[in-house]
């Protein structure tokens, strides 16, 4: 079984439950995966074993699409997909970013499908790499360095299921809607006046 990823930058509430399993590292078949978006994958895979530590850049358009979020809102977005959802495809952090892997066509639909239920204004704004672009991902053995992309779910399969459009859609719903009843909650509790005078009503008659 792989290993979780215990990432301290994110609270515990992102993570799978117990019974799911999380690759903290990429696997061979996940690199194999990964490598599969290039046009020679076999000489890809083969530069990138050579130098395990250095980040790739990868087109984005056939083998998976990725969605770029705020980090805070992704946190949420994947609080929603392990505890209300499916789960999530390979993740990847990056420059206060957060990077989830999906579909191949969720870059083109998922814009398009927040703005016809209304949320586009609602989502922070989501940079979605379709075909034509490129992102850069996590090295094959992470450095620990703050600075560089690391992996916060590895792929670790030659087939890692990917979130589509629709799935995508309402999880950013349901975090949007958890963000604004959290909101609500803390606003009914307003501070209390240090000035004010209290009076013990137990003793009236």
């Amino acid at each position: 079984m792989t290993a979780w990823l215990r990432d301290p930058s994110l609270p515990t509430s992102v993570l799978p439950d117990a019974g799911e399993h999380v690759a903290a590292r990429v696997t061979p078949p996940g690199a194999g995966w990964l490598a599969s978006a290039e046009t020679y994958p076999r000489s890809a895979l083969a530069q990138w074993e050579a130098r395990p530590t250095a980040p790739a850049v990868l087109p984005c358009g056939s083998v998976f699409d990725v969605v770029n979020v705020p980090a805070i809102f992704g946190r949420r977005l994947l609080d929603q997909l392990w505890t209300e959802g499916p789960g999530s495809g390979p993740v990847a952090v990056h420059r206060g970013r957060m990077m989830l892997f999906a579909a191949p066509g969720t870059a083109q639909r998922l814009p398009s499908l927040l703005d016809w239920e209304e949320w586009g204004d609602a989502v922070p704004p989501l940079l979605c790499h379709g075909m034509g672009d490129a992102v850069t991902v996590p090295p094959l053995t992470s450095t620990n360095t703050a600075s560089e992309p690391r992996w916060l779910v590895a792929p670790d399969t030659r087939q890692p299921w990917l979130p589509g459009p629709e799935v995508l859609l309402w999880a950013c719903v349901r975090a949007v809607r958890a963000k604004a009843s959290a909101e609500v909650r803390i606003s009914i509790f307003p501070p209390a006046d240090q000035d004010a005078k209290v009076y013990d009503v137990s003793r009236r008659r």
